[in-house]
């Protein structure tokens, strides 16, 4: 089954560009790009002509977050398909943090909300200088649920406190001060950058590397199931809450919500 919502190409040195292809919708995450990045992940984990993964984005943003009108849907549905939504995130999430290749973040645009969950999830991100992030579900009366355990873990919490709640927006150069970013670069210097990180991985063993990367996750702060499922929890009871009700309804009626000041 072919793909519509990303692209795969990968070149003679068994480097794969996966592509995020909702540029009309800056990237944001449905249920169909959802569950095609999480077969995506599986196929190029099992694929051993693949080496390296540069995920990277179509367009001008790398990726904006949830898409809205499918957390519209969520919160229209019944407990039980809420939580397999909340499930489907969560697990393509884990799917590309668990991937045995290494995973370079090519972050050519804005991320925001699941976005920044997208970023945390490669073990390096290289972005450009001028782009804008932000962990923005606050401002719709969410939080940032599943991409939490992932965010947590690349930040450290004293630097996630910093924008975990606020819903702040923060440039490329304070991206780089979290932990997010491993580099801010100029636009026309990016490919240049993300090509420098890929370059060391082509003299080394795969397995090796595929070794390596399981033991740092393990070694490093772990993410448990328990973790997993409280976040899919607290999502579904978001979405089930009158705030974010109020927080989406306010955005497409294009009106601020009842607690903006």
């Amino acid at each position: 089954m072919g793909y519509q919502t990303i692209t795969i190409d990968t070149d003679s040195r068994g480097v794969a560009v996966l592509t995020l292809a909702r540029p009309d919708k800056h990237n944001a995450l449905n249920a169909q790009l959802i569950d095609e990045l999480t077969r995506a992940a599986a196929e190029l984990g099992a694929d051993d002509a693949v080496r390296v993964v540069v995920l990277t984005g179509a367009g001008k943003s790398f990726c904006a977050g949830g898409d809205l009108g499918w957390m519209q849907d969520q919160m229209r549905a019944d407990g039980p398909a809420r939580a397999r939504e909340a499930g489907k995130l969560a697990g393509m999430l884990g799917a590309l943090n668990r991937l045995p290749k290494p995973l370079i973040g090519r972050v050519q645009g804005q991320a925001f909300g699941g976005g920044i969950g997208m970023m945390a999830v490669c073990d390096v991100a290289v972005g450009v200088e001028g782009a804008k992030f932000g962990l923005t579900e606050t401002r719709l009366g969410l939080i940032p649920a599943t991409i939490g355990p992932y965010v947590l873990a690349r930040m450290g919490e004293a630097c996630a406190r910093r924008v975990f709640m606020s819903a702040r927006i923060f440039d490329a150069v304070e991206a780089v001060s979290l932990g997010l970013l491993a580099r801010a670069v100029a636009p026309e210097a990016l490919d240049d950058a993300v090509a420098a990180e890929v370059a060391p991985y082509l003299a080394c063993a795969p397995g090796a590397v595929a070794r390596a990367k399981a033991l740092a996750q393990h070694l490093g702060a772990a993410i448990s199931r328990a973790d997993v499922e409280h976040s899919i929890a607290e999502l579904v009871a978001c979405w089930e809450d009158a705030e974010a009700q109020e927080g989406i309804g306010a955005f497409f009626d294009r009106r601020k919500p009842g607690w903006a000041r």
